[in-house]
């Protein structure tokens, strides 16, 4: 997966500690505040979220870090 700058793009995060409905509502808030454009689709089961947007995979899941959760990039 390599990040470009200025192209939107599908990140596939893993995201810790997930645990309801108010935690989706959490992280959709933190990735829109990053990126008020970024489309977001929470996976709570799976622990997934993939988001749509022209941030960095980095800057996503510091987001993500800043609102509680542990999240990462994953690659497939």
């Amino acid at each position: 997966m390599t990040d470009r700058s200025g192209e939107r793009m599908e990140l596939l995060m893993k995201v810790e500690g997930m645990t309801c409905q108010g935690c989706v509502a959490a992280v959709t808030k933190a990735v829109q505040r990053l990126d008020p454009a970024a489309q977001v689709s929470v996976d709570l089961e799976a622990g997934r979220v993939a988001v749509v947007t022209d941030a960095q995979a980095l800057d996503v899941a510091q987001a993500l870090g800043r609102a509680g959760y542990e999240a990462e990039a994953m690659t497939g």
